[in-house]
This record gives structure tokens, sequence and C-alpha cells, in this order.
């Protein structure tokens, strides 16, 4: 292992990250399909052993004297799942559903459910009531392949003429957003050049989000060094927007790649892991601790030192730009879930620009502080105040390895904690053994054992399984709650969250725990659902694919009347809410605050 000048490894913290990467992709790999929702994404190519899902299950119109059909011709070795066919008319915004008038299918034993299911194979005819006139008929679906793999829901919509026997596809797509009445944030229609504007407006906006917070001090610390050194100032910032960008489109490729290969994943997923969790933990602690004075390792990681002109400190704000990547991309914006929900839904090529669209808008801000001459006035002349400042920004480097280790107790409960404090301690036992300012094999190798003793432990973090207990009034959410409070005739609110997201949790404490959104839920009979995207759940990614969305917070308000949901936006209001609940339950707007 090589050694730096200042008595680190150089390599140390590539390899902590390098190991969680690799355990990351390889527990992500190993996961099965076996999940109905556990599908590709729209577009990806599928292996060869398996067919497109519009040659699984072809479609055609039968169309009689008096009366017409849909026929499903269902390939050898696939099934559709009784349970997930609908049928719609859809007039103007009007979307009603028509009866089914099915034959019995076959009933088989469904190991994700965990009970009985009726299915139908190769051939299923699907009466429609109406045989005159025209009529635009929407029809969901969805189905399985006996060899494992399973589909997203799949939506096509059709106009049917009956008098001529004629039916035109309309806009049919494996992820159609829902029809009706228009949601906040639709994406449907979209075009590439509109997906490219609102992912880089909304990479600008994700600047303001919560989750950024945690990088704010590693940027307030490389704004600071550079300050007074345009050239190298601007160095910088470029350096920082290449680590930003390359880590997005990094990011995203690897994400679509495990959606091609069947994985029911979204944006963020990295932090569903909890090995990537607990490297991030131990880096932050590390991070913490060099800015405290314990080591210097970390000014290199930020790019920060007494020479910004080499090109370590160049690497550094690459590193820095990965990493408030890596933390800030579990959120989304507002304008960034439809861009991302185009995204997955296109060839890879168009999906990579997307996201890379969405890096530039994140890394802009930062890079025109930059090009700000009158930030270095604003600022004193390099000097002491500048290692008081860092020890201060040590603080928010600790509190983000709290927040870090509080989402692991989520994922892995109190065992996974447990671990992970015991190899910060080792970390910071190495940290504090580390022979400086020359190598000595003693101490060496004592610090090098204590911090491989801190990374062997990683692969041993189990994930637990989410209580599904009621938790005041929200009740777990899952489809077939949803179903039956609909079914009902209930309002429903829908929330789909994340420990890891902190916007999902700063609008769970402003707004969705208020008194005002409380009591209009009971008032209004409203059946509040949340769901807990920390983990990886296949019926939250479902729900997510379903409304045009790769990540969380998702919000939804399901009339009573049985009509679409209504998407909210990512950044909620009281005000906002209470509207949407009241209009959800059929109850005229009241001016509560």
């Amino acid at each position: 292992m090589t050694v730096m000048t200042n008595g680190f490894p150089k390599n140390f913290l590539n390899l902590v990250m390098l190991v969680a990467l690799l355990v990351t992709a390889g527990a992500a790999n190993a996961q099965t399909s076996q999940s109905p929702f556990a599908g590709p994404a729209p577009g990806a190519s599928l292996d060869s052993e398996f067919l497109p899902v519009d040659e699984a299950y072809r479609q055609d119109f039968l169309f009689g004297s008096s009366d017409a059909s849909i026929i499903f011709q269902i390939a050898p070795g696939y099934y559709l799942y009784r349970d997930k066919l609908a049928l719609y008319r859809v007039e103007g915004e009007e979307r009603s559903e028509l009866p089914l008038d099915l034959t019995d299918g076959e009933v088989i034993w469904d190991d994700y459910f965990e009970k009985e299911t009726e299915v139908y194979r190769q051939q299923l005819e699907i009466p429609l009531p109406q045989a005159s006139g025209t009529a635009r008929i929407e029809l969901h679906y969805q189905g399985c392949a006996d060899a494992g793999l399973c589909y997203p829901p799949q939506t096509r919509v059709f106009d049917v003429d009956y008098g001529s026997g004629s039916v035109v596809p309309v806009n049919n797509t494996s992820f159609s957003p829902p029809a009706g009445p228009a949601a906040d944030g639709d994406d449907s229609g979209i075009s590439l050049g509109f997906a490219l504007l609102a992912a880089f407006i909304g990479g600008m906006i994700l600047n303001l989000m919560p989750c950024v917070f945690p990088v704010l001090s590693i940027k307030l610390l490389a704004i600071g060094e550079a300050a007074h050194a345009p050239s190298q100032r601007h160095a910088h910032g470029w350096a920082y927007s290449a680590g930003v960008i390359a880590s997005f489109v990094g990011i995203a490729a690897l994400m679509l790649a495990l959606r091609a290969g069947g994985e029911a994943i979204g944006w963020g997923f990295q932090l569903q892991s909890p090995v990537l969790v607990a490297a991030l933990v131990y880096l932050f602690f590390a991070m913490g601790l060099s800015l405290s004075g314990v080591t210097e390792f970390g000014t290199r990681l930020m790019g920060l030192g007494h020479s910004l002109g080499d090109n370590q400190n160049l690497r550094g704000s690459v590193a820095t730009g990965a990493l408030a990547t890596v933390v800030a991309s579990p959120c989304t914006a507002p304008l960034m879930g439809s861009a991302l929900g185009f995204a997955v839904t296109q060839p890879a090529a168009v999906a990579l620009s997307v996201f890379g669209a969405l890096g530039a808008g994140m890394a802009a801000p930062f890079l025109a502080l930059t090009y700000a001459p009158r930030l270095a006035r604003l600022l004193p002349p390099p000097g002491p105040w500048m290692d008081k400042f860092k020890q201060l920004l040590a603080f928010p480097m600790y509190l983000t390895a709290v927040w870090l280790l509080w989402v692991l107790g989520r994922q892995s409960g109190s065992d996974g904690v447990a671990l992970v404090l015991a190899g910060a301690v080792a970390i910071a036992f190495a940290l504090w053994l580390w022979p400086r300012p020359q190598w000595q094999w003693g101490k060496g190798s004592v610090a090098l054992a204590a911090a491989a003793l801190a990374i062997a432990l990683l692969p041993r973090l189990d994930t637990v399984t989410a209580t599904t207990t009621k938790s005041g009034y929200w009740q777990t959410y899952s489809a077939e709650l949803l179903e039956s409070a609909r079914a009902q005739g209930k309002p429903v609110l829908a929330n789909m969250t994340a420990a890891w997201c902190i916007t999902c949790l700063a609008n769970e404490k402003v707004v969705l725990s208020s008194d005002d959104i409380s009591r209009a839920i009971e008032d209004l009979g409203v059946v509040a659902l949340k769901g807990d995207w920390t983990n990886q759940d296949p019926q939250i990614s479902a729900l997510l694919a379903r409304y045009g969305r790769t990540s969380v917070p998702l919000y939804l308000i399901y009339p009573a009347d049985g009509g679409e949901a209504r998407i909210l936006p990512q950044v909620l209001t009281r005000q906002g809410v209470l509207e949407a609940l009241n209009t959800a339950a059929g109850v005229a707007p009241t001016n509560q605050s």
C-alpha cells in the first residue's frame, strides 16, 4: 500500500468505498426476480430467455355482428393475473371502470403474495360491454413467466370503432401515467428537450433541499480555501462539477443495468444497502475527525490544503462532487420526478443524458460561485480563522454520521448499529495510532489491522424486516389495503417515504404530522397509508413505476368517488394537502391555515 506524504495510506478511503460499492452491487444482483413487480424497465433489453412484454401478451380484437371482445394471446410458459386485469372507458376527462365477464382461470400458489392466485394461460377473451358506436378503452394487466421473470403493471389504450371494426392504439407505453384528471407534475407527453430542461432546473433546486445539507460544509470549506486564488477557484469548481456529473451518470447506469436484469429498484437505491450506509458512517465520522485535527486525510478528499494547485487537491474536488451525489441523490426536487420518470422509459443513451443534465444542474450553482469575484472580497484573507472554521464544520460531519446511523437502525436494527459503532471506534483508533510523520511498522501494522476489522464488519450487516404495526393514523402500505379502501369508497392518502430521504422526513414533521392534517384525516375518514422504502420493497417500486416516478417522496391522494389519484408536489404545504384532502372527500375547501 502506497503511503501519502502526510502519513495516511493514499488508497485507504478508496478501498473502503470500493468494497462497499462492490458488496452493494453484488447484493442487488443476488436478489431474486420472483416478485410480481420485479420487471425490467421499459425500453430495456431482456435476456434472450424471456420475451418482450408485447410478444408475451398479444392483444387482438374480435368483432361480431352484435358483440366485440379483446383476445389475449399468451405465449407458452407465461400467464396473466386475474386480479390485475381492469378495463376502463375514457370519455374526455371522465374515466369509468367497466365490468369484466371472465371465465374461470387456473389457481396457483403465488410465492410473493403467499396465497392462491387465479391466472390465465394460452388465451383469454374479455367481452366488451358496448358493441356499437365508438369508444376509448383503457386496458390494465400484469403477467409473469414460469421461469421467474415478472413484468411491471401494463396499460394499453385503444380507440375502438364498433361499426367498422377498426382499432387504433393510443400512446401505448409500459409505464403509462394514469388517465383522468391532471395530476401535479403529470409527465404524459413529455419530450426529450423538456426532460433535459426539467432535469437541469430540478438539479439546481436540489441544492436547496434538505438532502444536500450534509455536504454544504464541504462546499463552504472548498470555497473558503480557494476564494483568494481565482484560477484555482475556477479549476476546483470544474473539478467538483465533473465529479457530480460523472457520479450521477455512473449511478444511473448501474440502476438501469440492474433494472434491465429484473431488479425492482429506483433512483436512490444505493442507500437501500446497509453496507453502503455503514461505509458512509465511517467516511463522515473519519472526515469529522480529520477536521477536528486527529488526522489530515480528509483535507485531501475535500480538495483542501495549503497547496491548492496540485493535482491531488483537484482530485479531491472530484471526490467531493461524488460524495455530494451519493448523499443527495436519493431525494427528488420539483421537476425532477417527471424528468426521471421519462428517463427510465427511454433507451440508455437518452436516459443517461437526462441524468447528466440533472448532475449539471446540481453542480451549476457551486460552479457559478467559484466565478463570483465578490465572494473573495467578502472573506478575510487566509489565516488562523480557517483552522477554527474547519474545526467548527467538523460537527455537521458528526451529525451526518448520527443521521446515517439512525437510517442504519431502520435497516439492520440495533445489532447493526452496534456493529458499525464498534467499527467507528476501530477507525478512530487506527487514525489516532497511525504513525506520523514517518512510517513505523509496529504502529502502522496495528492501525491497519484496526481499519481492516472495521471493513470486515460491513458484510455482517443484515437487513431486518420492517414492522407492519399501525403508527398513529398511518397504516403500512400494501396493494391489498389500498384496493380495499377504494372498494369501500373511502379517500386515501398514500405516503411513499424512506428514512434516508430528508425531504420526506421534513414533510412528515412539518406538514403530515401537524394538527390540521391529523384532524382533517380523522374528520374526513381518510385512510392514510405509509410505504417505507428504506429497504427494498417491490410493492412500493411498482406503485412508483405506476405513476412514472423512480424515487421517493411520492404523495398520492385517491378520491372517494373512485377516480384516479392526484400526485402532490415533492415539497408539501399544509394548505395544499388540506385542499387536496377536502377535494378527495367531496367537501368544499376551507380556509384552514
